[in-house]
């Protein structure tokens, strides 16, 4: 009986140290950092200024220019009531050859209306989903390079506009997206405005068998309706590699109504390794968007990579 209570105490006392947080102050924001961060003398400043900066998560997505992969493809268009209305399942193989890339179709099956007669997506999700993962035709002259290669919306306008935007905000969430009504600025999570409705945490974990940093914004709790009328991003987490810097994972929550249009988006991504490049394997998203004019569009969709050459 002794020893058993030694043993509940000392966990007691291990779980009481894993729990005491440490709040730094960063160019005045303040940050929370996990007690393992603070212990190991971590350069946490540094660490937080590539986080702020990082590109690797845009750059696993553009390796897949320049690389050979198979996916399957499931994408689901949903009613009010959450049926399926429409959907499109494929597994496709991108071939890449003489500085060129292809989509080869092996098998596809489309329900409802998901199709137009010209074979072309009829919805705004699966347009994007292509964009990301399918080709049409041969493309030429591609790279994975990220320096020089933002995105923008420079020189686009209408749909193609929109489609940049959207871009933008899977690729960076978290920065600020000009052109977009009502929301553009209240996207960038590091400004001094950001910095009185979010907490920034920053911890130290395992994931999927390696050490990785998990940084974390969430709203703060009590903000009240004025505040709450300018949070967009209701969670973002993400993993990144201890050793490389490189994301391993991220999940994140956007939702907003702005009277003409509203949206409330779900993603979670899943980084692989190949060689020396990242890309990504698992991408899982559920949104629900809606602008006026417009139908509006309720979808879940997987992509799963694999078999990858370079």
């Amino acid at each position: 009986m002794r020893v058993s209570c030694i043993i509940i105490i000392l966990l007691i006392v291990s779980w009481c140290a894993k729990a005491q947080d440490t709040t730094v102050y960063i160019d005045k924001h303040a940050f929370t950092l996990q007690e393992v961060v603070v212990r190991n003398n971590m350069d946490y400043k540094g660490l937080l200024e590539r986080i702020k900066n990082d590109t690797t998560f845009y750059k696993a997505f553009r390796n897949l220019r320049i690389i050979e992969f198979a996916a399957l493809n499931d994408i689901v268009m949903l009613d009010k009531n959450d049926k399926v209305k429409a959907s499109y399942f494929s597994k496709t193989k991108q071939h890449r050859a003489d500085g060129c890339r292809t989509t080869e179709v092996q098998e596809l099956q489309t329900t409802g209306d998901f199709l137009d007669n010209d074979s072309n997506f009829n919805y705004l999700t699966g347009q994007m989903y292509g964009s990301l993962f399918l080709t049409k035709g041969r493309i030429c002259g591609e790279n994975n390079i990220v320096k020089g290669g933002s995105i923008t919306t420079e020189g686009k306008s209408g749909m193609e506009k929109h489609k940049e935007q959207l871009k933008m905000l899977f690729f960076n969430p978290g920065k600020k997206i000009p052109g977009i009504p009502f929301i553009g600025n209240k996207l960038d999570l590091y400004d001094n405005r950001a910095h009185k409705l979010y907490d920034y945490r920053l911890d130290y974990s395992e994931y999927k068998g390696r050490y990785a940093y998990v940084f974390s914004i969430k709203p703060k709790e009590n903000l009240g309706m004025f505040r709450e009328d300018d949070i967009v991003v209701d969670n973002m987490t993400t993993w990144f590699d201890a050793t490389t810097m490189e994301v391993m994972a991220r999940n994140y929550s956007l939702s907003y109504k702005a009277g003409v249009y509203d949206f409330d988006v779900n993603m979670e991504v899943e980084m692989s390794k190949i060689g020396d490049l990242l890309v990504p394997s698992v991408l899982r998203y559920k949104g629900n968007f809606g602008v006026i004019l417009k139908k509006r569009e309720r979808a879940r969709f997987t992509a799963t990579l694999f078999d990858f050459k370079s």
